[in-house]
């Protein structure tokens, strides 16, 4: 079988023109498509606005009065006293050992550590407490003002035009006058006050 050199080289010479003219119409194409979804996307920047709406709800003055409510009653104070005198218990029967531990029999090093671990599982359970006692007070602070948020950042977003609107936390950086989270908890706060 004889093969033709020279035909064997122009074939091989034109694939590769036809690859690049296929890559050269590809580019172009891509190019114009690109070029037409820029000009898609543009948005006004007025027109764009960021809010962080936790933030909105709980420095409001209505959950604000919420907190110091709950934060101020004897169940509460009474778990913080209970969690304040476990925590000083507990540093001061370390200090007594630490002082005196090397002087105790085998006996006096248990009973000491028995009522160390007393007074850290008091402490322990006081603090659970009142974190639980602080996150259902969460729960019911954004139940109740979660409705009052939409409503006002539905207001906020008509009134000034707002096309797009972002969560703060969903933005890497973004210019402060942009923020409505402050004219949020405003608006929840007027919206409090009402009801």
């Amino acid at each position: 079988m004889v093969v033709n050199l020279k035909a064997l080289m122009l074939m091989a010479v034109l694939s590769i023109f036809a690859v690049i003219s296929v890559n050269t119409v590809a580019s172009e194409e891509i190019t114009v498509i690109k070029e037409e979804i820029t000009e898609e996307v543009v948005i006004d920047s007025d027109k764009i606005a960021v809010v962080d709406t936790d933030v909105a709800i709980f420095s409001s003055d209505t959950a604000q009065a919420k907190l110091k409510q709950v934060t101020e009653s004897a169940g509460f104070l009474s778990l913080k006293a209970t969690y304040d005198s476990s925590s000083a218990d507990l540093q001061a029967m370390a200090k007594e050992a630490e002082s005196k531990g090397l002087t105790w029999s085998q006996e006096q090093i248990a009973e000491h550590q028995k009522k160390m671990d007393y007074a850290r599982a008091d402490a322990d359970l006081a603090i659970k407490k009142i974190k639980a006692e602080q996150q259902q007070l969460q729960k019911t602070i954004y139940k109740e003002l979660s409705p009052l948020a939409g409503q006002a950042l539905q207001e906020i977003v008509k009134e000034q035009g707002i096309a797009v609107l972002l969560r703060a936390e969903a933005v890497l950086f973004f210019d402060q006058k942009t923020d409505i989270t402050a004219r949020v908890k405003s608006r929840i706060d007027q919206k409090a006050s009402v009801q």
